[in-house]
């Protein structure tokens, strides 16, 4: 079952530390939604398959909102077309990339705080 409550935190917290951990390096926004995700799945407990459905749906959640972001930071320094075309295939990509990653961090943190 979902938990709302942490799928939004940590929909939120992937923005923050992606953001964040982007400044690292290019696999530093990986690094950064791992860790949210984790969290999210060791708060939500209820072992691996409720941890990593929860980071699926928080991770899914923040790559649209990622997305979008980088879709209007593209329009404002490429142009409106370019930010609409940009901005729709970032968003694509990061909804599968956070997706997956969301689920095998979720999945870690659930395993973490185990079946309880």
């Amino acid at each position: 079952m979902i938990n709302w409550q942490w799928a939004g935190f940590g929909a939120l917290l992937v923005i923050i530390l992606a953001l964040v951990f982007s400044l690292i390096g290019n696999l530093g926004n990986l690094v950064g939604v791992l860790i949210a995700i984790i969290i999210v799945g060791y708060m939500v407990g209820g072992g691996t398959i409720n941890g990593a459905t929860n980071g699926a749906v928080a991770g899914v959640l923040g790559g649209i909102i990622v997305g979008i972001l980088a879709g209007l930071l593209g329009g404002i320094f490429g142009g409106i077309l370019v930010g609409l075309a940009a901005g729709a295939g970032v968003t694509v990509v990061l909804i599968l990339l956070y997706l997956i990653t969301g689920l095998i961090g979720g999945a870690i943190g659930g395993l973490l705080k185990g079946p309880i």
